[in-house]
């Protein structure tokens, strides 16, 4: 990135102007290779602090704040301490007043800035600031982000959905949830190791579609400790406030008892499939006998079931029929027709 080379450069520039005014100062003293090994060993330090900064690309936003503000106000508190003190160092020690209040003032900000420092990152979930400590999270902006369950990762559909771009909010991925698909992947039973390596794969190519936001989340929430995983995916969906999506129906419930909102693919696809009145013609493939004399039975895209008054004649050719009635189940949609004699098409 452009300003960050232009950063890097005025740093370096930065440091090379304090290691001349270092060098023309009072406390150097005169040597003959002093000027120069100063100088260089500010810009090789410089170098370092660039070489540290490259090479640690992903830098976690929890951490940087929590030192960030625990230096703050471990200053800030060293120093108030330390003008409380000021009455007592004049009565120990009023020869060397200045030196130990130097002393004391040093000390004392190692010590609150590492108690600082270490209160905020043991208590960064639970610990807020208003501004600008918010959460020590990214600011979401716009729309509500999703977390995903393994049945939904595992299922794929996820991926045909966010591909279409009806989905343009982030997708978070919890690292335990990555832990149980790479477990099943290792896992002896055929099913689930093949479960497993699908999972992943969805994962994969969630990560390298360019218009599809995968976070992974890696926090181990306090809160995490003794819950099962269906209250944690719940709970980290609160945390982001984001929804959750899954395929699980106890998971449907336990999140809607806790007020998180659900996409649930097989309800998404439920919606979106086309809707059949009685008396409408529709084309469909015979694609074998029914469980009645005359009956034949095909398929629509979706996988809903079509009973054929009529079609068992027709098995393996694709015909018109007319829609008599459509039955909702719990495992799907069934709908009868009856075939349209090619005498009787209007």
């Amino acid at each position: 990135m452009l300003p960050l080379v232009i950063l890097r450069a005025c740093f370096i520039l930065i440091t090379s102007g304090l290691g001349i005014v270092l060098i023309h100062s009072e406390f150097m003293a005169p040597s003959e290779f002093g000027p120069f090994l100063t100088l260089a060993g500010i810009l090789a330090l410089a170098i370092v602090v660039i070489i540290i900064d490259l090479v640690c690309r992903k830098k976690s936003l929890h951490i940087i704040s929590a030192v960030y503000f625990g230096l703050i106000v471990g200053f800030f508190l060293s120093y108030m301490v330390n003008i409380g003190l000021t009455p007592f160092y004049s009565v120990i020690a009023p020869k060397s007043f200045e030196r130990l209040q130097n002393i004391s003032h040093l000390i004392l900000t190692v010590f609150m800035c590492y108690i600082s420092i270490s209160l905020l990152l043991q208590t960064q979930n639970d610990f807020r600031f208003i501004i600008p400590y918010v959460e020590f999270s990214k600011e979401l902006k716009g729309l509500r982000p999703y977390v995903l369950d393994a049945t939904v990762v595992i299922d794929g559909r996820i991926l045909d959905i966010a591909q279409t771009h009806i989905i343009e909010s982030p997708l978070i991925i919890p690292q335990f949830v990555i832990s149980d698909l790479k477990r099943m992947a290792e896992s002896q039973d055929k099913i689930d190791r093949l479960r497993g390596q699908r999972g992943l794969d969805i994962l994969n190519q969630l990560r390298a579609c360019p218009d599809i936001e995968l976070r992974l989340d890696n926090n181990d929430l306090p809160d995490f400790r003794d819950q099962t995983e269906e209250m944690k995916l719940v709970l980290l969906a609160k945390k982001h406030g984001a929804k959750l999506a899954t395929n699980d129906f106890n998971l449907n419930k336990i999140a809607r008892l806790n007020d998180v909102s659900v996409l649930s693919i097989n309800e998404l696809a439920n919606a979106l499939k086309p809707v059949f009145v009685a008396g409408e013609q529709i084309d469909i493939q015979i694609i074998k006998a029914g469980e009645e004399a005359s009956q034949g039975v095909g398929y629509l895209p979706d996988g809903a079931m079509v009973v054929v008054d009529g079609g068992k004649p027709h098995i393996g050719k694709r015909v018109q029929i007319t829609v008599t009635s459509v039955l909702q189940t719990s495992a799907g949609r069934m709908i009868f027709g009856k075939y349209i004699n090619s005498e009787n098409k209007s």
